[in-house]
């Protein structure tokens, strides 16, 4: 069932069967399955054909107005038609709520982008859009690995400064007896000097080798001249 409800809403894989308004002035939206896919085994991959029974499901999404909106999912229970296959029942689930899921995907994906992208902090993000904090902690982590995992942009002057973080921490060696440490107080970062100024690297320790390593792992330090802040 398409409608232009469901179209407002533009939740891929389900359609919005009826709205009501609750006593608190908020909205029910009723859903149901509208991904034909949902049907497949999610061990076997077989579309099954029998149902089994009903179940509901109160995923939260994003923020809808002052109040938001409340989803109550009404989606099928099957039975797995495989003998061979270990799953004998399933319920459906989509892409944006996995089977188990307390919150849309895109829920989660907006809370590490608010972090990312917005300048939020993570116990910031989670209060605005009512999720816990390791829940925020861990989006933030999957958006940030987009950004880190992306070849490093080319730049014509790179900045290398040194910042004092912290105490240095010690630990003794149990078979020698000798002191080593273990975290250093300097880290050392690396910026686009001439271009945005933004932050490309961060290494621990300031010596040479600390600076050559991340350098022969990153970029060819022969395309780019180097610029040292002064101290």
């Amino acid at each position: 069932m398409v409608n232009d409800t469901t179209l407002l809403l533009d939740l891929d894989g389900v359609s919005v069967m009826r709205v009501e308004r609750l006593q608190c002035g908020g909205r029910r939206v009723h859903l149901a399955t509208a991904d034909a896919s949902a049907r497949a085994c999610p061990v076997c991959r077989v579309f099954a054909s029998r149902v089994k029974g009903w179940a509901t499901a109160r995923p939260r999404d994003l923020p809808y107005g002052e109040r938001g909106l409340e989803f109550v999912w009404h989606k099928r229970r099957w039975w797995c038609r495989e003998t061979a296959c270990p799953r004998r029942s399933f319920t459906e689930q989509i892409g944006q709520i996995p089977a188990g899921a307390r919150i849309t995907g895109r829920l989660r994906a907006a809370s590490g982008r608010r972090v990312r992208d917005a300048g939020s902090t993570v116990i910031q993000a989670a209060r605005d859009l009512h999720l816990s904090w390791p829940t925020v902690m861990n989006a933030f982590r999957a958006a940030a690995r987009e950004v880190v995992q992306d070849p490093l942009p080319e730049v014509e002057v790179l900045g290398i400064d040194e910042t004092r973080r912290g105490k240095p921490r010690w630990e003794q060696d149990p078979d020698t007896g000798k002191w080593k440490m273990t975290r250093d107080r300097w880290h050392t970062g690396f910026v686009d000097a001439l271009g945005s100024g933004g932050l490309l690297g961060q290494v621990e320790g300031r010596t040479v080798a600390d600076v050559l390593a991340w350098l022969s792992t990153t970029c060819d330090s022969r395309e780019a001249p180097l610029f040292h802040s002064p101290r």
